[in-house]
């Protein structure tokens, strides 16, 4: 996208002109002029954003922006591979660029202001309200029931009642079928729908609801909007009153309108429907909106049977199985059910077309824009322009994929998608606009971490359809698909920075493609792949400017030679257990992720000197290199890495004090390895005492790992002293360890601790009893294998508690009768747990809801 593609640049001109100001000195005025000119640019497409894609003009000025961009972002990192004697003499051949890239941009810029007098020579429309069809509505029934309790409930205050959901999921069909039921027009005399749209007319809605309240028309044309919405006011104030408010985008459309509607203390509502989950919560802030569910594959079937077939008649045998699987394919959004069933009915119903339409359903329905994928495109087109390119990456993963949120979000920041603001870390704000998708009903929630927040999301089928449509448009990326190789040479790498290749990825590197445009590399293939040996040399080397590599299903057999200064992420898998030193060249890097099928790796690269440095994940115990002087050039520097926030993980032995000094501001390690030697005191003092010492750490996994010694032998005999522990933990992982259940009360004691999660065997004994008042802080708590058998708590144990989960505590006996006393807790899960066990839980005085796994188990 042309707005994240500037902001990009100008970063790296920012860097240039710092770092390199002695080797730029020839070209310096013409860098200057250029980012000037980038920054009005920048502007230009900030402002534009909502209207491009209505103005031919504007859109086809942003394309020429981009390619510019692209062009300047060329000359600006390819000079940075040179040899530092070639640097000056390379960035004086392409001054001349710059000054004709410079010219170019004051061009478009002074097409700028032609673009602007479109905007407001073009006149506002309104979109028009939905066809809804009421008859073979399906699975609306419980809903309405539900929408239907709230709006006539027995309060007599003005009440907001909102119903939001993605496009096309049905709220309006639910809003129509609420509206027209006997009860609700029995209660409410005075009834107004009105649609109001992303681009509404303050006039034309109230008069729209003047009208449905009077039945009187009236001469307006000179009445101001103020004299109509007092009208208005004056109407609603005497009678109890629905008015349904469809399709609200923004909360300032709806301040704009609330001020007509009056609060008389009659049980008056409002319905108001939106795709926007923010929007439903400014409403209303004490009533939770109504989040409309997907149909269910059942649902989907009756739905389509009812669309395709007249009423009266049946869908064939023959046919049906065929149906049920389109009807699947179609993942529970009525709005593509009603296309497809629109174009299954263009043709006889014979099998083999619907067999066609079986093997391609997202591309018929998107030969019907106007029906579905343009109504999916209001919300891309909404977006502002900050959360534009991270909606269009989820189109870089393959339909259906779970995306670890970390991954995603760590990507976001390397791309350069998340712009800091004050003091918050990019991956917070990165999170902040994942939040702000989930709300907009763009992302679907797929799992949640232990303490609620997101840890796996997904797009449904046809946003993804709409995400790779759109992102080929604006040249965003583009997925190479096809069976031959040849098709994979004829994708121009120019144009599209992005490359994801899912399928048949060997063969696509084997054809040794120009890639010298190429910045990011993504695959996510469903099988792994070894990468032949002749490949290692071209791959990923053959990418010179590459900013992100996600490979994960490539199986290297060695560690390859990456010499890409340009890198801020990589993830790797192989058999090595290596990390080179060469890897201390890139000076760029922000995110590590090794994955090995060795137990243990060493880092042999100098991650301290690594200033960009964030992350490091290794699914191996790392050890990481001792700090250096040369780690910095001005060695009166602190040797730190300030940057750095993830360890995860490390071996125990690197749990030094000379180590852990340098990552002041760690927020989350894990130490997997033998953890006795943590505990090992020398010197009146153990490594334990270093992890204690990170003031910012947050996330804390002990993983005991005693291979090949038996884990008894490695069993750990106590734990720290409470105050031991690093102050501001608040999550705290244990596996393994085998300690004896009342060093529990050490763990109880840390104030701060909310989540905890207990792995298998990390505590063993048959009883576990708690009497002391401990875990005041504690919201989250999970068992894992464990041979305890009876579990006594008093009452003033876990009083923040809001989820506690067991697994495979087969032997537990009963579980403690005080868990009723814990007002807060709202889930109690029980997986592979005795029946005794899920039997005492049942018969526990608690509004908790209790999940059993399997269902089936007995009482």
């Amino acid at each position: 996208m042309a707005d994240a593609a500037v902001e990009f640049l100008l970063g790296n001109l920012k860097q240039l002109l710092v770092y390199n100001a002695n080797l730029i000195s020839s070209v310096k005025d013409q860098v200057d002029s250029l980012c000037n000119g980038l920054r009005l640019l920048a502007a230009f497409v900030k402002e534009t954003t909502e209207s491009r894609s209505k103005h031919a003009v504007v859109k086809e000025l942003v394309r020429r922006i981009r390619i510019e961009v692209y062009k300047a972002e060329d000359i600006v990192d390819i000079p940075s591979r040179l040899h530092f004697t070639e640097y000056p003499m390379k960035l004086r051949s392409v001054g001349k660029e710059i000054e004709d890239i410079r010219r170019r941009v004051k061009e478009i810029n002074d097409n700028k202001l032609f673009a602007n007098e479109v905007f407001r020579n073009t006149e506002s429309f309104t979109r028009s309200p939905p066809c809804v069809e009421e008859d073979n509505v399906v699975g609306f029934d419980k809903e309405t029931e539900k929408v239907v309790g709230w709006l006539t409930a027995e309060t007599e205050e003005l009440e907001v009642i909102s119903v939001v959901g993605m496009g096309g999921l049905g709220k309006t069909t639910l809003a129509k079928k609420v509206f027209k039921s006997s009860s609700i027009q029995y209660e409410f005399f005075i009834r107004s729908w009105v649609y109001v749209s992303q681009v509404y007319s303050r006039r034309e809605v109230f008069l729209k609801i003047l009208y449905d309240v009077t039945r009187e028309n009236r001469d307006t044309s000179q009445w101001s909007v103020e004299t109509i919405a007092d009208e208005l006011h004056s109407q609603l104030k005497d009678g109890r009153y629905l008015i349904v408010l469809d399709d609200v985008w923004t909360k300032k459309a709806w301040d704009d309108l609330k001020l007509v509607f009056p609060n008389t203390n009659n049980g008056s509502r409002i319905l108001l429907t939106s795709r926007n989950k923010d929007v439903a919560l400014h409403a209303n802030t004490n009533l939770p909106p109504y989040q409309l569910r997907f149909l269910t594959d059942d649902e989907s079937w009756e739905l389509l049977e009812k669309k395709v077939f007249p009423k009266g008649s049946r869908c064939s045998s023959e046919l049906e199985d065929l149906g049920k699987q389109i009807a699947k394919k179609c993942y529970g959004l009525p709005l593509a059910l009603v296309v497809i069933a629109g174009i299954l009915r263009k043709k006889d119903k014979t099998r083999g077309w619907w067999e066609k339409v079986k093997e391609k359903v997202s591309t018929y329905v998107a030969m019907e824009p106007e029906q579905c994928m343009d109504v999916l495109a209001l919300s891309y087109n909404h977006l502002p322009y900050d959360l534009k390119a991270c909606f269009l990456y989820f189109g870089v993963f393959p339909e259906d994929f779970e995306i670890p949120v970390w991954k995603l979000i760590h990507i976001w920041v390397a791309e350069g998608f998340i712009q800091r603001i004050g003091d918050a870390s990019p991956e917070d704000m990165a999170e902040e606009n994942l939040h702000d998708l989930v709300d907009r009903n763009l992302v679907l929630v797929e799992k949640r971490r232990a303490d609620g927040g997101i840890k796996t999301c997904r797009i449904h089928d046809m946003l993804h359809d709409l995400c790779v449509k759109q992102a080929e448009e604006e040249n965003f990326f583009k997925e190479i698909k096809g069976l031959e190789p040849s098709s994979f040479i004829s994708v121009d790498k120019n144009v599209f920075r992005r490359l994801c290749v899912h399928s048949r990825v060997i063969d696509y590197i084997s054809s040794k493609p120009d890639s010298s445009h190429v910045r990011s590399f993504l695959c996510y293939a469903k099988e792994e792949k070894p990468l032949p040996n002749d490949l290692i040399t071209y791959f990923p080397a053959g990418f010179k400017l590459l900013r992100v590599l996600d490979v994960r299903p490539i199986n290297f057999p060695r560690f390859p030679n990456i010499q890409l200064v340009h890198l801020r992420y990589v993830a790797i898998l192989g058999t090595f257990k290596v990390v080179p030193a060469a890897i201390s060249n890139l000076w760029n890097l922000q995110t590590l992720v090794v994955e090995t099928t060795f137990r243990n790796i060493n880092i042999q690269a100098d991650i301290w000197k690594l200033l960009q440095l964030r992350h490091v994940y290794t699914s191996a115990a790392s050890d990481l290199p001792t700090p250096s002087s040369k780690s910095r050039k001005n060695v009166t520097d602190p040797l730190v890495n300030e940057n750095l926030i993830t360890l995860s993980k490390v071996s125990p032995n690197s749990c030094t004090d000379v180590i852990l000094a340098r990552t002041p501001n760690l927020r989350k390690l894990g130490v997997r390895g033998k953890l006795d030697t943590l505990l090992e005191e020398k010197k009146g003092s153990c490594k334990f005492n270093n992890i204690a010492r990170l003031t910012q750490l947050e996330n804390l996994k002990l993983l005991n790992d005693t291979y090949p010694t038996p884990p008894l032998d490695g069993k750990l005999h106590g734990l720290p002293e409470w105050y031991k522990f690093p102050p501001k933990l608040k999550k705290l992982t244990i596996s393994d360890t085998m300690l004896d259940w009342e060093h529990m009360s050490i763990i109880g004691k840390l104030e701060g601790l909310e989540v905890l999660k207990l792995g298998d065997n990390a505590f063993v004994g048959e009883c576990w009893e708690m009497h002391e008042k401990s875990f005041t802080q504690l919201r989250v708590l999970q068992i894992g294998k464990t041979n305890l058998v009876h579990w006594e708590a008093a009452s003033d144990q876990f009083p923040q508690l809001e989820r506690l989960s067991l697994k495979h505590c087969e032997q537990l006996a009963a579980m403690p009768c005080r868990l009723g006393d814990i007002p807060t807790l709202e889930v109690v899960e029980l997986s592979w747990t005795s029946s005794t066990a899920v039997a005492s839980t049942r018969l526990i005085k608690n509004k908790f809801k209790l999940l059993v796994f399997p269902p089936d188990q007995e009482n």
